[in-house]
Order: structure tokens, then sequence, then C-alpha cells
């Protein structure tokens, strides 16, 4: 018979679990053992005039086993909900992403043995959800692109499970001082370079995981690197870092899946930001089919838009008469937007013309001189 404890006298309460920590620690090797199996990304160089002085890099993030960037992205939110308790043997994992997260975090999934479930827009294009479906993910669609934290919220509650939130969470599950983090492998590859110290590092913003672990790595190294982020039209993000805004909200989808907000995410961290450039869709989709024609790789459109915030700023060093290097993402391949960006008949409905766009930069290929069209 158990007597109950007296008022004000002390209770032990044990909720160790030693099956569930077994569990967990199989998981986390499974998780580190895939990193480790999986060779750093190349670093590849693009083609400029070696009269220019100014040397651009292609961090080639492509070559993960899930295609994309957010390959790292998934394995750190995996970490993060393993070593916090939060994902258990037989967790619903559920996540609001418009694609490529969640693609990679269905392989982590299925590695695990978890269902997944990805919410997303509507407008996700269908190799991207064919990719999730292939992992053994499920995808939930809503409308209103505004909609997928609640939705993905309500269905993690619903089922007891454990909601990803990469949104919140990017720049806090990654470790910025190092770690073989997406900032220490570029700067790694750099030191036999000729500019081994970049004067610019280039990236997008979707969830704002990437450019707060470049820019606190850069800081906390004591280099002079500048961060400079590119967003695509309809974002929020660039007007929220003009304005210093954190509540700026446009309500739009964007159209270059990957990158863009409808409003300014908890995880973008604007005071590491020293730049921003906003870059119109037919800008970054011109410039991802320039990728094409100059190195013959096929690129996503979230690509595009660093190649352009890239190229301004080499053609800005090359006319002050200024040498260096410049890095960028290569952030995922083409094949994922066979039927969107490289269709002419998806950018004749959405009413995209390139053609302005892509005299910019074949003057700028030639010339160096950076004059995008008004």
């Amino acid at each position: 018979m158990t007597t109950p404890a007296s008022s004000g006298s002390a209770v032990d309460v044990d909720r160790s679990d030693p099956s569930g920590r077994s569990w967990v620690d199989r998981a986390v090797a499974a998780v580190e053992a895939d990193a480790r199996r999986s060779a750093d990304t190349h670093l590849l160089t693009y083609p400029l005039p070696p009269e220019w002085g100014v040397d651009l890099y292609l961090k080639d993030e492509s070559t993960h086993p899930t295609g994309s960037l957010k390959h790292r992205l998934a394995r750190s939110l995996f970490l993060y909900g393993l070593c916090s308790g939060q994902i258990l043997e037989g967790s619903t994992v559920v996540e609001s992403s418009s694609g490529s997260t969640a693609v990679s975090e269905a392989y982590f999934a299925r590695m695990l043995g978890l269902p997944f479930v990805a919410v997303m827009p509507a407008t996700t294009s269908p190799e991207k959800i064919e990719l999730i479906e292939f992992y053994g993910g499920r995808c939930s669609f809503v409308k209103d692109p505004t909609d997928i934290y609640d939705e993905a919220r309500r269905i993690a509650a619903e089922c007891g499970g454990h909601y990803l939130d990469q949104f919140t969470n990017a720049e806090r599950a990654t470790d910025w001082r190092g770690n073989n983090n997406i900032a220490e492998s570029i700067f790694g590859q750099l030191e036999r370079e000729r500019h081994p110290v970049p004067e610019w590092v280039v990236v997008g913003a979707g969830t704002g995981g990437t450019s707060a672990t470049i820019g606190r790595y850069v800081r906390y190294r004591r280099l002079p690197t500048r961060l400079a982020v590119v967003d695509p039209e309809g974002s929020s993000f660039f007007p929220g870092w003009r304005d210093r805004d954190p509540g700026a909200t446009t309500g739009r989808a964007s159209r270059i899946e990957g990158i863009g907000r409808p409003r300014v995410e908890p995880s973008f961290v604007p005071t590491i930001v020293d730049r921003m450039v906003r870059v119109p869709d037919a800008a970054s989709l011109a410039a991802m089919r320039h990728l094409e024609r100059t190195t013959g790789r096929r690129a996503g459109g979230s690509t595009g838009t660093n190649l352009w915030g890239a190229f301004s700023l080499v053609g800005e060093m090359v006319a002050a008469g200024r040498q260096g290097s410049v890095v960028t993402l290569l952030c995922d391949g083409g094949e994922r937007y066979a039927h969107t960006y490289y269709s002419d008949g998806w950018l004749a409905a959405q009413g995209l013309d390139l053609a302005p766009h892509t005299a910019v930069l074949d003057r700028f290929a030639a010339t160096a001189r950076w004059d995008p069209a008004p």
C-alpha cells in the first residue's frame, strides 16, 4: 500500500525512459552517420574573364543526397528535435514547407521509420510533391499560403506528433560557430584560392537560417566578409529589413520556391545582414537560364535570384577597380522545375518576360557593366 506524501514533503518524480533513450541514441547515430557518408558539397568556379580580377564561386548544394541546400537544415532540425526530447520513437513529424525542406525531411523521417506530413501551398511544383511521396511522406495542401503554419500545428497536435517548425527553429538548430556548417565549409574550401576571404557571400532567405549561420560565423571568426541577402519580389524580408519592421507582411506567396515569405519569419536575423537586394522574378529566372547557357548546369529559381545579386556585386567591384571574390549558392537542381521555370508556357501564363533581364545579363557577361533594366 502506498502512503500519500504529507503536505510539504519532498516528492521524487522519475520520468526517465531507458528504452526511449536507447531509440533516440540510435536515431542520432543514424543521422550523424548520414552526414559522414555524404562528402561535402563542391565549390565551383563560375567562368568570369580573368582580367576582371574578381572570382565568383557557386557552392553546389544540389549534390546532397536529397538534392538541395535544405538537406543541411533538415538534418539539423531532426537532431534538434531528437536531442530536445521532442521526437520520440513512433512520432509523426510535421512540417510547413513549399517543397525542398519537406523533401529532405521526408528522407530523414523514412531513415528513422517515422511518419511524415508536409503542409504546403497548392501551387508547389509536382516534381517536389513526387519526391516527398517517394520518400514516404504525405502532402497536405492549403489554398492560402499563410495558412501553412496553423495547419501544420493542428495536424501535429491532432496526432500527438512533433511540428519541426523550420521557420522558427532554423537559426537555433544549426551550430553557427562551426561543426561543418555551410559557412565553415565555404571558408575552408577557399583557403588555397587567390582571394581566400570573399568580399561578399550572397544568399536568399526562406527561413533565414542560412543567412543567420553565415552572418554569425563571419563575426565569430572576425572576418571582413559582408553578407548580402537577395529577396524575390513580393517577399516581406526586404521591406522588413529596410524599414526595421519585424512585423512586416505582404500576404503574398513567392513564385521563387524556397525563398521569399509573406511574413518576416522568426529565424530571420536582420542585424547580421549588411545589404539586401530585391530581385524581380523575371530577373531570377533569366539568371537561372543564363547559368545553363554558360555552364550547362540547370538549377532552380532561387539560384537565379542568388546569381542576379552576385553579378550586381561583381559588376560593382569591377567598376571600382577592386579585386576579390564573391560566393553564392547553387541551391538545387533544375529538374524539379521542368514544368514551371523551364517551361515557356508557364512563363507566358505567369506574364513573365525574361528578355529585358536576359539583355542585362548578356551585356554584363561581355563588358562587366551592370545596368539592370528599370
